[in-house]
């Protein structure tokens, strides 16, 4: 009986896997689908003005267009939280690895100051050191990288604990194979799917992190357009201009959910358990 494609296999995944493309190539693309529209510059003449065939999505207090910002959003969102989750996947995951295989005070090091970090709320933590380095959106990325990489190191760490006295590798060891050789050829292709889906399923979380950031100040700095930012400029007109929040929100809901329910579904594709299964 002839295989089924990979896509019609798994109908979910395509769907989100196709809406998380469509995304993705908007930011992209951002000066085609805006135009001459400039996200940072607005005239004080149009300032506050409600969805119209000249504006659809209206406009802010500053006379800039909501619909280009928000496309051009797409741009930092996406490229912070794509590079935030990129760090503290290959961060984790090294110092997981390490720890798990060589054990001792490399590990004890480690897994303490993974546990200090842990100890403490995720998102003050985040604030405070965001607040030390000052507000942008790249002290964003490092002051939540800074609060993220342990749940990557511990399940990493993990991994590498359940078979790092395994036949085949007490079996390279033996036969004098070098520990990068060990690392590489039997610890990382072991650890990286389960960090992988990881990974993919953490990309809404941090995309809500990163916007969290900004509304409270400590992120990007106006006038950059950035979807967070945008629904601090709004709040203060939340009642006489709802648009100003309403679409950013519309925007980071619809992402984080594409990106979320993606994870979910390439996680029902890879866990090793639902295979078993």
């Amino acid at each position: 009986m002839k295989k089924k494609n990979f896509f019609l296999r798994y109908p979910v995944f395509t769907i989100f896997a196709v809406l998380a493309l469509m995304i993705i190539l908007a930011a992209v693309f951002a000066p085609v689908i805006c135009g001459d529209s400039d996200p940072t510059k607005g005239s004080i003449t149009e300032a506050i003005m409600e969805p119209s065939a000249e504006h659809i999505f209206g406009t802010d207090k500053m006379g800039r267009d909501i619909f280009t910002r928000v496309i051009y959003g797409a741009r930092t969102s996406l490229t912070a939280t794509f590079i935030l989750v990129g760090i503290i996947f290959v961060l984790g995951t090294v110092l997981g690895i390490i720890s798990g295989y060589f054990g001792g005070i490399i590990d004890a090091v480690i897994m303490r100051i993974a546990d200090m970090m842990i100890s403490f709320p995720g998102l003050v933590l985040a604030i405070a050191v965001a607040g030390i380095l000052g507000a942008s959106i790249p002290n964003a990325v490092i002051a939540i990288s800074v609060v993220s990489w342990p749940k990557y190191a511990r399940l990493a760490r993990s991994m590498v604990l359940r078979i790092r006295h395994a036949d085949f590798v007490e079996a390279a060891v033996v036969t004098g194979s070098k520990t990068p050789y060990i690392l590489f050829r039997y610890m990382l292709p072991n650890v990286l799917p389960i960090m992988a889906i990881t990974a993919a399923t953490d990309i809404g979380g941090m995309m809500m992190e990163l916007a969290a950031l900004s509304f409270l100040g400590f992120g990007a700095v106006p006038p950059s357009p950035e979807w967070g930012q945008m629904l601090n400029d709004g709040r203060n007109f939340i009642q006489s201009a709802p648009w100003m929040t309403i679409f950013p929100g519309l925007a980071i809901f619809v992402t984080v959910v594409v990106f979320n329910m993606l994870g979910d579904s390439l996680r029902d594709i890879l866990d090793p358990k639902d295979k078993a299964r």
